[in-house]
């Protein structure tokens, strides 16, 4: 019994947290985050294992179709349902040759180079730096149109004397959001089935238009008082 106990022991401390797995894949992906390792999950990537608790638990196995799911992502641009559709290939055993990707109509994701970032952004280098340091943005050699987008946001906040450290908070809100969020599909979730995975992905971006609707309402009779 004490040698059985020993080998459950060595098997959960393999396991690894979802901070653990960030850890190790943020320098070949700075840009993942918490959010996006759900998603992936909700998108039948990786199905990690959970505790009595509710916590997710990734094994090697996992980390290693993250990895290859994300490297598929970033430097071929194939959608999410390929790359699962091959990864069920090579679980089935099939022997599938690499996905490539296929010519699209829809243009690539443009990325773009600190310098055509601050550029597209209109935005000085010290507001970049700050909006990384207080963790608003996060550093890495190729941009997003997202990150264009928030820098231009932050260009038009720091003229009124909102600076980055200030919008921070949104950011933690946000994050706050996405676990209430997870909370409400955590049941959908733990389901196995591909019916409820489908169903969990309508109702995650239907709470958040919720929450957003509301705090939108919040922000108005706020702004309303303040000005009357």
């Amino acid at each position: 019994m004490p040698a059985v106990q020993a080998r459950e022991r060595s098997s959960s401390a393999a396991l690894l947290s979802i901070g653990q797995v960030l850890a190790r894949l943020s320098p070949e992906f700075p840009s993942l985050t918490s959010s996006k390792l759900r998603f992936l999950e909700v998108q039948g990537i990786v199905t990690p294992v959970r505790t009595e608790s509710g916590y997710r638990k990734f094994s090697q196995d996992d980390l290693e179709r993250l990895r290859l799911a994300l490297t598929l992502q970033r430097d071929h641009y194939l959608p999410l349902v390929v790359i699962r559709e091959y990864l069920e290939d090579v679980d089935a055993g099939r022997n599938p040759a690499p996905p490539t990707a296929v010519p699209s109509i829809v243009p690539a994701p443009r990325r773009y180079r600190r310098a055509e970032l601050l550029s597209a952004a209109g935005a000085s280098p010290q507001l970049l730096n700050d909006a990384i340091s207080t963790g608003v943005l996060v550093a890495t050699d190729a941009y997003t149109d997202q990150s264009v987008a928030i820098l231009r946001a932050l260009v038009a906040l720091d003229r009124h004397g909102i600076e980055p450290r200030h919008v921070r908070t949104l950011r933690q809100s946000a994050e706050r959001e996405v676990a209430l969020i997870e909370s409400a599909i955590t049941a959908l979730l733990r389901r196995p089935d591909a019916a409820s995975r489908a169903k969990a992905s309508e109702i995650g971006p239907e709470l958040a238009a919720r929450l957003d609707e509301v705090r939108s309402i919040y922000v108005r009779a706020a702004i309303e008082r303040l000005v009357s």
